[in-house]
């Protein structure tokens, strides 16, 4: 199954490192990268905060491995990591799978 993985980060140097480890180890096709402005709860305080986004192309075969990949390389404690599955142009999900696998 094809998907994208959402993971934020708190900052461009950090999600340029995963982003990078995650295709140069064929764990992603292709990572999108974009600045957002998150507001949420953590340890009981309402936080606000510049985070980058990113966005995986991958197969779901490989989501523990980007999993563990994003949890050693990330500044936070707890990442958001969530896998949403996606359907496509059958030639272009093709090679997302050639690529992540």
């Amino acid at each position: 199954m094809i998907g994208i993985v959402y993971i934020t980060a708190g900052s461009m140097e950090n999600a340029s490192e995963i982003a990078r480890e995650l295709v140069v180890r064929r764990l992603a096709a292709c990572v999108n990268m974009f600045p957002t402005f998150s507001i949420y709860r953590w340890e009981e305080k309402v936080e606000e905060q510049n985070e980058i986004v990113l966005l995986v192309k991958t197969d779901s075969s490989r989501l523990d491995e980007i999993i563990g990949t994003v949890k050693h390389l990330h500044t936070y404690s707890l990442p958001a990591i969530e896998f949403w599955e996606v359907k496509g142009e059958e030639e272009y999900l093709d090679w997302v799978h050639v690529n992540s696998s």
